[in-house]
């Protein structure tokens, strides 16, 4: 492998800097000003209400000490609020707003494009494997990770899971 073509590193490097300049682009022409780690803080904080950061972190695969500047992003634009739990006041949960609900459901056909974009080139067929094998990967090194995924099992990339 003295390519770097031929290293999945390289390979997977590309790929995520064409994936986020596809998610951008299309959001950005939609209208809307979210990253994709924005976006994912997003979908997991409406899908999990009253969820603390850390446990976001875990859910997203995203880095502890870093959610805080997304989580920050997020309640600076309106999207999120953060409240004092009444179990431990120092944990703050993390809500979806009304305008946070509403981005989520103004974005959706921007962020859909953007995956069939990131995918172009390929059969459905083939974008259906690609999918597999990049959870059976994932699943694989997930504990390898600096942010490995954590959470509830509906969460966890399943190996074995159909491709949609």
């Amino acid at each position: 492998m003295s390519d770097i073509n031929d290293m999945p590193g390289h390979l997977a490097r590309r790929f995520q800097q064409i994936a986020v300049a596809v998610f951008l682009t299309e959001v950005e022409e939609a209208g809307y000003d979210l990253t994709p780690v924005q976006y994912a803080a997003l979908v997991a904080i409406r899908a999990n209400p009253a969820i603390d950061q850390a446990t976001l972190a875990g859910l997203i695969a995203y880095d502890r000490t870093t959610i805080t500047g997304v989580v920050d992003r997020l309640v600076q634009k309106g999207l999120v609020i953060r409240q004092s739990s009444s179990h431990d006041r120092r944990v703050r949960q993390l809500q979806i707003t009304d305008e946070g609900k509403q981005t989520l459901r103004g974005i959706t056909p921007a962020v859909e494009a953007a995956q069939r974009t990131m995918l172009r080139g390929l059969t459905a067929k083939e974008a259906d494997e690609l999918m597999r094998l990049l959870r059976k990967a994932i699943a694989a090194g997930n504990e390898l990770s600096r942010a490995p995924l954590r959470g509830a099992a509906t969460s966890e990339p399943s190996a074995d899971r159909p491709a949609k």
